[in-house]
């Protein structure tokens, strides 16, 4: 067996979790963790016969760290080590280390909270902290303190870039145990900055055409996505033309198992391969022969948008930490170099870690799932605790399923323990039951196999009928596409078995198109889509947002759509529709009819300006239907009115600048006592309070009001001005004068708009002016915009004694120059002030 640099700190690890139930271990890349590790301890006497599971966050991942450790004992997988992974295991009666995906985990941990039979449960890559991996730690770790005693079961947590204070603080302060490096040297080749908006492909092409030329071995070459690898996979067969000892091999996670073997086993002698994969390769995977990298530093990410319910998949440019996971991978066999598509600068800008997928993921799956388990997020320990909104908002979108009673959100429905029960995204789950209960169950098991995969029929249009086509054989994939229909077809078999023995009703007609539409609106009731005007590209969503074709599409001569995958860049306000169905409204008058709402609106009626009461049907933001409301009370025409006011704001009443100044003045008094001490007798008449309690100060003056034009016959200073208790109105008018008198005789405004109060005058009306002018039983100095004779400023300031003393002789000097017929003397603090040009004699 070769010699591995995680074999140096094996003793300590045993060591470790004899003494421990945790234990975080760092290891870099090329060390050997995944195929070392499990090996090490199944003979441990604490282990005592049970077995080991082992998780990885992708399934690619999986199925190879199984093959590699079942030939390090020279035997097949399905022996002493199997997989378990969505769609193929392979597990026997003597299977002793099962390496799952962490799905497979949590579903188990739901079954069998307590893993009986299971010894260690080891958490590989863990620093990639998917999402699932983050629940299935918190649920095991809980399970564990309340089911298991004796014998124990122990975790431990690897890692080749981890954080690993943080967690071993999680564990309890488990023992760290850290490898040495990767087993050889990688030279780093550092390129130039990329440039806004310049794409990737071409100078990765570029690079690799360089690499070959200059490096021997096999090129693994780090994309973004798909669309990026289909295009420089293309551009390169374009320009090696018929070199036929070099391979190129696409990997990613939606090619078969032929594919993925052709691209991480070794080439035949005399050949090279040029790998271009996602970051599925990034860890875990070692790819023979490979010793050059090929990193353009980005990934993929999906990110949840709270605003519209949604995720979407957002390029960016990746860690730190991914950037050595991925030049490891060229130092695993043999010394290698790894091209960096990025300056060295810009390598320091980067992220030292890449954030954890809990923090900016959809919750839908992870709150049904801690809702089964019967907590709430508080009671677990996580790393990072999933964000408050998006819990709430995921809890919102179980009760719109029915998997939660509205008010009752720690207690499953019958309706969603079935859901939590499926291997699916709950929108998913939701529509395979429901389905079922139609007697729709291929039809939705289809459905929901298209909708779990990646576009089968990418670039063909957006109707998903013509994918349907697909998997029944009506029609053929195109070639490289069989591997996409094979595996959605196999996912539709492993829904229906999940489904079978559930009994459901018969539709008359379980092929007529509607159905398709009404299945994805139980998936999607957010998503049922209604064009903006005949023909047109644009639809509105139930959810509010907008969407839009692309590109022309014959979906477009469908009034309703639902809307089954769309997305957009960061910042755009419309979403691009990619998988739609046509949409049948009639449905919610039987089959959906729980998602329609019934709404007494009374609202303004924005072109003719006067009120209008109707009832209306309504899906989400859209309205089915309307009908005229009569006899409305004056409590209902009151709240509409309030509702205008709050969405149109306060500028819709009759303010006057006299009455937005006493509104700053009442301010800048509460302002100063709260700022004293804490509390004030003045009332809070900012926009912001008056528009939180307009039911008791405009709503008993609306009675009069029936149109828009009628609220500028409000007395809005009266009304305002009855919200000052005596004797406040007095002692406003005394601690915050509307006038202050200045030494020429004069009374000059004061501006409140601003913080301090702003006293414009000219300059020579306060000669013998010592001191700032104060206001408020002297707690508040004014702010003096000192003025030529021409009324422009000349300074600006709160100490005016200090302008006397310092700044005056200049100002004196300018303004003599273009003010010579007015009085400009040398001691400004003995001379008359004077609102004439001199002072009379």
């Amino acid at each position: 067996m070769n010699s591995l640099p995680i074999d140096a700190v094996l003793p300590a690890l045993r060591t470790a979790l004899q003494q421990r139930h945790e234990a975080v271990l760092e290891a870099p890349p090329g060390a050997g963790k995944t195929t070392r590790v499990p090996l090490a301890l199944l003979d441990e006497p604490w282990l005592a016969g049970q077995r080991i599971l082992m998780l990885e966050p992708r399934r690619l991942a999986a199925r190879a760290a199984a093959e590699r450790l079942a030939s390090e004992l020279g035997e097949a997988v399905g022996e002493t080590v199997g997989y378990r992974i969505r769609l193929d295991s392979k597990v026997g009666p003597r299977t002793r280390i099962e390496v799952v995906t962490e799905g497979i985990l949590t579903r188990r941990l739901q079954d069998d909270p307590a893993l009986d039979g299971v010894g260690l449960l080891i958490f590989d890559e863990f620093h990639e902290r998917s999402l699932d991996a983050d629940l299935a730690l918190a649920l095991s770790l809980n399970g564990r303190e309340l089911l298991r005693d004796e014998p124990p079961l122990k975790i431990l947590l690897m890692s080749a870039t981890l954080e690993g204070q943080r967690l071993s603080a999680l564990l309890d302060d488990a023992p760290l145990i850290s490898s040495e490096g990767r087993m050889y040297p990688v030279q780093m080749r550092w390129g130039r900055p990329f440039q806004p908006g310049e794409f990737v492909e071409p100078r990765v092409v570029d690079t690799v055409l360089q690499a070959l030329a200059d490096e021997p071995g096999s090129l693994l070459v780090f994309l973004p996505g798909q669309a990026e690898i289909r295009r420089v996979h293309q551009a390169l067969q374009e320009a090696l033309g018929e070199r036929r000892e070099i391979l190129l091999c696409p990997l990613h996670g939606e090619l078969d198992l032929a594919a993925q073997r052709a691209a991480i086993e070794a080439p035949a002698a005399g050949l090279r391969k040029v790998v271009l994969a996602t970051n599925i390769a990034e860890t875990s995977l070692t790819i023979d022969g490979v010793r050059v990298v090929i990193d353009a530093g980005l990934a993929r990410v999906p990110r949840f948008d709270p605003g519209s319910g949604m995720t979407r998949l957002d390029t960016q440019r990746i860690s730190r930490a991914s950037a050595t996971q991925r030049a490891g991978r060229a130092g695993r066999l043999e010394p290698g170099v790894c091209y960096r598509l990025w300056s060295e600068a810009q390598h320091d800008q980067l992220a030292a870690y890449g954030s954890a997928e809990i923090l900016q993921a959809d919750l839908a799956g992870l709150a049904l799932q801690l809702t089964r388990w019967g907590v709430a997020p508080a009671q677990l320990c996580w790393l990072d605790l999933p964000p408050a909104a998006a819990y709430a908002q995921a809890q919102d979108l179980l009760v719109r399923l029915g998997a939660l009673r509205p008010g009752q959100l720690l207690a499953l429905t019958e309706h969603g323990q079935a859901m939590a029960e499926l291997p699916a995204h709950p929108r998913i789950a939701h529509l395979l039951l429901r389905g079922q209960d139609l007697g729709l169950a291929q039809m939705a098991c289809d459905v929901a196999a298209l909708l779990g995969e990646r576009d089968i029929l990418r670039g063909a249009g957006a109707d998903l009928h013509s994918r349907l086509a697909l998997l029944s054989g009506e029609t053929r994939a195109a070639r490289g596409g069989q591997g996409g229909v094979q595996r959605a077809r196999q996912l539709s078999r492993q829904y229906r078995s999940y489904l079978r023995g559930k009994a459901g009703a018969a539709v008359a007609d379980p092929e007529h198109s509607r159905w398709l539409g009404a299945l994805l609106a139980l998936a999607y009731p957010d998503r049922v889509a209604q064009q903006r005007r005949a023909g047109g590209a644009e639809y509105r969503l139930a959810n509010g947002r907008a969407a839009l074709f692309g590109e022309a599409d014959a979906l477009m001569k469908q009034p309703w759509l639902v809307i089954a995958d769309l997305g957009s860049r960061q910042g755009q306000r419309e979403e691009r529709i990619y998988l739609a169905a046509e949409f049948d409204p009639a449905l919610f008058d039987d089959v959906l009819a729980e998602q329609v709402r019934h709404v007494d609106q009374l609202d303004w009626d924005e072109r003719e300006n006067v009120l209008r009461a109707e009832r209306q049907r309504r899906v989400g933001e859209l309205v089915l239907s309307r009908e005229p409301l009569t006899g409305l009370g004056e409590d209902a025409r009151a709240r509409a009115l309030l509702d205008l006011v709050r969405r149109k704001g306060l500028e819709l009443l009759p303010w006057t600048p006299e009455l937005r100044q006493w509104q700053a003045r009442v301010a800048l008094l509460r302002g100063l006592d709260v700022a004293a001490a804490g509390q004030s007798e003045w009332p809070d008449l900012s926009d912001a309070a008056l528009l939180a309690s307009l039911e008791h100060w405009l709503q008993p003056y609306l009675g009069k009001v029936t149109r828009l034009s009628h609220f500028a016959q409000l007395d809005l200073s009266s009304i305002l001005r009855n919200l000052l208790p005596w004797p406040l109105p007095q002692r406003l008018d005394e601690w915050a004068p509307v006038h202050i008198g200045v030494p020429s005789g004069s009374n000059i405004r004061l501006d409140y708009s601003e913080t301090p109060p702003i006293l414009a005058v000219r300059l020579q009306e306060l000669f013998g002016l010592a001191e700032t002018p104060r206001i408020a039983q002297g707690r508040q100095q004014v702010l003096l915009h000192l003025l030529s004779p021409a009324r422009r400023p000349v300074q600006v300031t709160q100490d005016l004694a200090n302008f006397w003393r310092s700044t005056y002789a200049e100002v004196k000097k300018d303004l003599k120059g273009r003010y010579p017929k007015h009085y400009w003397p040398d001691d400004p603090l003995v001379a008359e002030a004077t609102a004439r040009a001199k002072p009379r004699k």
